[in-house]
This record gives structure tokens, C-alpha cells and sequence, in this order.
């Protein structure tokens, strides 16, 4: 009696116990799953071409390792940006950069072939290419350097900190570049990748690291363009080991669009966003952080058969962003008085003909191009007469002074922001403009330079497109 008592005592027991020890092992266990940190792990976050490979000492102060994984989450958060310049349908459908790009200027007055002593002045021709160190150099901090609408880049600064449970052991870098360029009269862009600046120090994997580059159009305008992609020497994706990019991180991608394709009515043109991205994963032992793509910025190229363009019978494609038309002050600039009355009407408009305190002329900023106006002839010649009426109304009937001088209009009669605009559209205000008794052979001058600029560089009429002013001395 006494051995059947006592096992009914133990099962009492267990049935007691054998709940508390499965919960002893079970949720301790799918606790520790869910929460446990790996031990090696590889943060990464981004930085502009030129900055420094992270810190470890930094790294390992108190609260300055959550600051770089809520860095890198942001980071990986973060969509591609357009350059602020960016003109057409992608300038309000997509994020632009908070800042102006880093632009190359050609000075109005140092080619010798734009001297007064020259038969013609003429701009020359805008680059279409770039070295990889031009970029560096160019972009300088900025998200991009343009250096003319057939040649831009951008880049980026990966880094990574390597930690094992939870310490920083490790830091590495790397910097990718993409340069885009487009021969003169083609409609082939070219998109040239370069890693470089391979940097690690400390405790790391970084050479077993896998680094993954592919690129699409991520918009297109029509929708319908059917786009060509081809490189040399590989195609997207591009799969890649540190070590291997290390002794020779250069291929290219290329992106044709045929012409038929664009709008209609519109000189066929074709506006695409081209959207490169980056994917990193972890060497063996190792977990990365933030796995996903890294969309590194956009670009924006635009193809066109415009008839009052060169190469009309093709067409051609250029990026489509706001460059700066350059006049220069200089003594023997030929422009230099046209270029005074621009920088006159910009720094000092209520100094300028005709008197209007809100004087606001456009073409001075990326957010506010001027707009080339060419298929309107009745336009342009409204915008010519309103100008040589304020002329006579301010300098006098014989402000030509028997034909030595013309009347210099800024913004220019072949802008839909020239003097006539308030009979085009009600938010523009009529005195919004300037005019000028200037040398006949100085507005000669600016002119031939403005009809190179808009040849040469690709303006078509419109608002889907624009172009900027500077003025050097």
C-alpha cells in the first residue's frame, strides 16, 4: 500500500512540474532566438566621394554605435536623388538634390577665338567626355558635377564597420563613380562604373565581401519606349568580390532609345530617369546589416529629333539639366556690355529700364531656368517690339544713335520669359524685364553666342527644358 501511495505522490509532482520545466526551456529559447545579436556583424552607410573611413576609436564611445545603425537604416531608406537641375517631366515627379550641382563654367572671354580680334565669336563645343578624376575632383562634396549636358557623374562612399559581439573590431571603404556621357549626335549614353579607393584597417572580411551593381530605367516619358541596353565586356548585373574589383572595378553600361518613339508634336523627344543601384553581401561568418539594394542617385537623359536642331535627320540625346550660358565682363569679352546689363538687372533690377520694385528675372538658379522660345515666331516678335517700345520710351527715339547702338532685351526675345510673357500669362507681371541702349556690336556679339549655346547644347523649345545665366568678371 505503502509503494502504491507513493507513486501516486511522484505523478502528482510531475503533473505539477512538468508544465513549469516546459516553460523553463521553451520560451527562454524563442526569446534568445528573436533577440540575439550576431557575432560578426557589418554595419554600412554611405558618404560623399572624399570622406573619411569611419573611426573605431569614435565608435566605441558611449551612444555613437546607435547613431551609426540609425544612420544606416536611414540610409538604406533613402531613394535616388536627381540632380536640382533637372528640367522636364522628371523635375517635379522625382526628388532632386537639396543643393545646387557642382557645374564646369566656360569663361566667355578665354577662348582666343571669341576675341573682338576673331572673324566670328562662337562658343565652343560642349565636352562629351570625362575621366574618372575630372569626377573626383568635380563633384567635390556634391551629389553631382556637370560638367555639360553630354557629360555628368555622380559617386558615392560606402563604409563599413566591422564588429564582433557588438565592438568595433574593423572599419573599410570603397567609392563607386558613375560618368555619363554622350557623343557628339548619337543616341547612346554611356555610363562608365568605377570602383576605387579601396581602404580597410582593423579586424575584417572586407575582401570576400560580394558587391552587386545593376541599373534600369526606372521612368520613362511615353511609357511605350522600347530602350536598348549593351556595355562592353559584361551586361547588368554586375557580381563582383572586393578582391576583384580591386584590380580592375571598371565596365559600362549603355542605353540607346530609337527615334519614332517620343511624343509627337513634341520634336520626338523621350525623357528617361536611369536609376543605378548597389547590393553588398556579407563574406562568410559574417551578417550585414542592411542587405537590400542601395539605390545610388539618378540621371536624367533625354533623346530628341528636333528640325531645328543639328543632326536633324537622327536626332541625338543629351542629359536633361540646366547649364549656364556664360557672359563675361572682362575687357575684350565682345559680349562684356550685354554681360553688364545682365548682371546689372540681376543684382540691381530696380536700377534697370523699365522701374518695377518686384523685378524678378528668371535664369539665375536652378529652380527658375529660362525656357527657350522658338516655334512661336508671333511670340518672339511680340516680346522684340515690347522691348524696342520700352527703348524708345526711356533712352529716346534716337537711342540707336543712327544705328550704332540696338536695343539689348534680357530675358531674351527667344525665352517665353521675354518682355511680351504678361500677354501669355496672367501670373507674370508686365514690367518683369530689362532693356538696355547697348553697342550694336556687342549685342551682336551675345547674340551669336546665345544661337551657339541653344545649337551646341541642345534646347528645345518649350518648358520641358531650360537653361541658366552666369555672368563672370
Amino acid at each position: 500500500m505503502r509503494n502504491v501511495a507513493a507513486r501516486r505522490h511522484r505523478l502528482r509532482i510531475s503533473a505539477v512540474l512538468l508544465p513549469v520545466l516546459l516553460a523553463s526551456v521553451i520560451v527562454p529559447l524563442g526569446s534568445a532566438q528573436g533577440s540575439e545579436d550576431p557575432e560578426q556583424e557589418v554595419v554600412t552607410t554611405e558618404g560623399p566621394v572624399g570622406s573619411k573611413l569611419p573611426d573605431l576609436t569614435a565608435l566605441r564611445k558611449p551612444g555613437a554605435l546607435d547613431r551609426l545603425r540609425a544612420r544606416a537604416i536611414g540610409d538604406e531608406a533613402s531613394a535616388g536623388l536627381l540632380p536640382r537641375e533637372t528640367v522636364g517631366p522628371a523635375r517635379e515627379a522625382l526628388p532632386r538634390a537639396g543643393a545646387d550641382s557642382m557645374t564646369a563654367l566656360e569663361d566667355a572671354a578665354s577662348a582666343g577665338r571669341r576675341s573682338g580680334m576673331s572673324a566670328a565669336v562662337s562658343l565652343p563645343e560642349p565636352a562629351h567626355t570625362m575621366t574618372p578624376q575630372q569626377c573626383t575632383s568635380g563633384l567635390a562634396g556634391k551629389d553631382f558635377y556637370i560638367r555639360s549636358r553630354f557629360a555628368v557623374c555622380s559617386g558615392k562612399k560606402f563604409k563599413q564597420v566591422w564588429l564582433r559581439s557588438g565592438r568595433p573590431v574593423g572599419a573599410s571603404s570603397f567609392t563607386v563613380l558613375a560618368i555619363g556621357t554622350i557623343p557628339k549626335h548619337s543616341r547612346t549614353m554611356t555610363v562608365m562604373y568605377r570602383f576605387q579607393g579601396f581602404t580597410a584597417t582593423g579586424v575584417n572580411s572586407a575582401s570576400a565581401m560580394g558587391i552587386s551593381t545593376k541599373a534600369k530605367i526606372a521612368k520613362s516619358w511615353p511609357t511605350r519606349v522600347r530602350y536598348k541596353h549593351g556595355g562592353v565586356g559584361t551586361a547588368m548585373p554586375v557580381n563582383r568580390k572586393w578582391a576583384q574589383l580591386l584590380n580592375g572595378g571598371n565596365f559600362k553600361h549603355t542605353v540607346y532609345a530609337a527615334a519614332g518613339q517620343g511624343h509627337t508634336g513634341t520634336d520626338d523627344s523621350i525623357y528617361a530617369v536611369y536609376q543605378p543601384s548597389l547590393k553588398m553581401s556579407a563574406p562568410p561568418g559574417w551578417v550585414l546589416d542592411t542587405p537590400g539594394d542601395r539605390n545610388l542617385f539618378m540621371l536624367p537623359p533625354r533623346w530628341d529629333k528636333a528640325a531645328y536642331l543639328p543632326n536633324r535627320a537622327k536626332g541625338a540625346a543629351n542629359f536633361s539639366v540646366s547649364t549656364a550660358l556664360v557672359y563675361s565682363t572682362k575687357d575684350g569679352a565682345p559680349e562684356k556690355d550685354v554681360a553688364k546689363h545682365i548682371k546689372l538687372a540681376y543684382t540691381h533690377p530696380g536700377r534697370t529700364q523699365p522701374p518695377f520694385h518686384g523685378k524678378r528675372l528668371a535664369g539665375n538658379k536652378a529652380d527658375e531656368p529660362l525656357t527657350r522660345l522658338y516655334k512661336d515666331a508671333t511670340r518672339r516678335k511680340e516680346n522684340r517690339n515690347t522691348s524696342i517700345y520700352n527703348c524708345k520710351k526711356y533712352f529716346g527715339e534716337g537711342y540707336t544713335e543712327g544705328g550704332r547702338k540696338e536695343c539689348d532685351e534680357f530675358p531674351f526675345a527667344t525665352t517665353y520669359q521675354g518682355a511680351a510673357e504678361w500677354r501669355y500669362n496672367q501670373q507674370a507681371d508686365r514690367y518683369n524685364f530689362s532693356v538696355k541702349a547697348l553697342p550694336k556690336k556687342a549685342n551682336g556679339a551675345a547674340g551669336n553666342l546665345l544661337r551657339d549655346y541653344y545649337d551646341k547644347n541642345r534646347l528645345i523649345d518649350g518648358p520641358d527644358d531650360g537653361f541658366l545665366m552666369k555672368i563672370t568678371s
